[in-house]
């Protein structure tokens, strides 16, 4: 305790997004009116997958395991944005920090895992059909899902931990979160070799599964490309449209944060970017994979119709 009373100041300051004060009263409306509506749309996917015996299916569970982490996700930064745009500079206990820091990167790793688990499941389920009840049993289901939230948070325990041990000779902290990189900005020592090994942990539980992805998908692109019928490609390629817009604006805003980390982006750069995958990714996601879905909007038809019934018999 007494090291960390030497090498942590008491609280950290959020900078946030420099905007006249006139603008911060409709930022923050704007800002929790997209928040207000990523929580209550996330939240109806998981209970629509639960409700609807329709969608009681591999891909399915997944998308309702991919809601649950978006509300948590974005819950670990937005508070502290609306904050910064309702007092300015907020503070934040230094404990609390990098508590923010462990959850955002420990949450983001798993997402990484949970895309890759989802184009796995879009894999077996075109390239071997017949085997698709077994391959994806409930029980492989759950072990998947599971593995992607234990990866996640172990993974993320080596950034977080050696960044807390660090000494800090400043608090303003360039960000609307505590992010690795306006973190080690702080430090009072070369961080250089924290960077590295930041660098190699984050680029594993990114890359190999950006990796994995495109394999996969490779794999996908081949068996629909012999499929017989024009019909028949669409309606295959249709089932992963949405899975790879996804994961093309949660990688391709993360690898440019995090890739070179620290310092290889402008101060300031990163934190616009980390919108893209910890804020707009997570109101995105419900509307790109039901926008156009059709089963989504039978099971929401059925839905309905059972409560409506409900309620008429009371």
């Amino acid at each position: 305790m007494d090291r960390l009373n030497r090498t942590w100041p008491q609280t950290f300051v959020l900078t946030g997004f420099g905007a006249p004060g006139p603008v911060r009263p409709l930022a923050f409306l704007a800002t929790l009116g997209v928040y207000v509506l990523t929580l209550a749309s996330n939240s109806f996917i998981i209970v629509l997958v639960q409700a609807d015996a329709g969608l009681s299916t591999p891909m399915y569970f997944f998308l309702g395991v991919l809601s649950f982490l978006e509300v948590w996700y974005v819950s670990a930064t937005v508070p502290t944005l609306l904050l910064t745009w309702l007092r300015g500079r907020p503070p934040i206990p230094a404990a609390g920090c990098f508590l923010q820091l462990y959850a955002v990167h420990s949450l983001g790793m798993t997402e990484c895992s949970l895309l890759a688990v989802m184009a796995l499941d879009r894999h077996l389920a075109i390239c071997r059909p017949l085997h698709y009840p077994a391959l994806m049993s409930r029980k492989a289901q759950l072990g998947l899902a599971g593995a992607a939230w234990v990866a996640g948070f172990s993974a993320a325990l080596v950034p977080a931990g050696l960044t807390a041990a660090l000494p800090f000779c400043r608090k303003q902290v360039a960000h609307y979160f505590c992010d690795l990189a306006p973190l080690m900005r702080l430090a009072c020592v070369d961080t250089a070799w924290h960077a590295r090994v930041h660098g190699a942990v984050i680029g594993v539980a990114t890359g190999c599964n950006f990796v994995l992805i495109l394999g996969l998908y490779g794999g996908i692109l081949r068996a629909v490309l012999k499929l017989p019928s024009a019909a028949s490609r669409a309606k295959a390629f249709s089932t992963c449209a949405s899975h790879v817009t996804v994961v093309a604006l949660f990688f391709g805003s993360a690898f440019v944060v995090y890739v070179g980390l620290p310092g290889s982006q402008a101060e300031g750069t990163d934190k616009c970017i980390a919108l893209v995958y910890t804020f707009l990714t997570p109101f995105l996601n419900p509307i790109i994979y039901t926008l156009r879905n059709k089963e989504v909007r039978a099971a929401v038809k059925r839905v309905t119709i059972r409560v409506g019934t409900a309620l008429n018999q009371h």
